[in-house]
């Protein structure tokens, strides 16, 4: 199920922790952007991950991508854009695009692709209920 689906965004404040020895945000980092904007963009659709979770679901990760354009570096201000990209039956891709405080310049962009299983790990076709929600309908 392809279309316009919901997106949200995003402000970060780069932490010293999250920076490597070359003073740029480690590239691990990047990745916890993505999860922390997932989530931000599930509450924006009406539902907190734990929800989900306490509903019987889970949505583990099959898949990720992380394509560096710039460094980000300590104390920056970055804007995350995260959107629902792709709906199918037992998962969702979600894109990510990270910019600078004035979202002129683009510092990373990615998506991660979730399978979507029962509490035994097992795939499940996502519910309707579900399915609306991160539809934005």
């Amino acid at each position: 199920m392809e279309g316009q689906y919901p997106d949200c965004w995003m402000s970060h404040r780069v932490s010293y922790g999250e920076t490597d020895a070359m003073g740029v945000v480690y590239h691990a980092e990047y990745i916890h952007f993505f999860e922390r904007s997932r989530g931000d963009l599930c509450r924006a659709c009406g539902i907190s991950y734990r929800e989900i979770e306490n509903a019987g679901f889970m949505l583990p990760v099959k898949e990720v991508q992380c394509l560096y354009r710039s460094p980000a570096r300590y104390d920056d201000l970055v804007q995350i854009h995260v959107r629902v990209d792709e709906i199918r039956k037992a998962s969702v891709r979600f894109r990510y695009e990270i910019f600078d405080e004035s979202r002129t310049r683009l510092l990373c962009e990615g998506m991660t692709l979730h399978a979507f299983v029962n509490a035994s790990g097992r795939p499940s076709a996502i519910p309707g209920w579900l399915q609306k929600l991160l539809s934005g309908v």
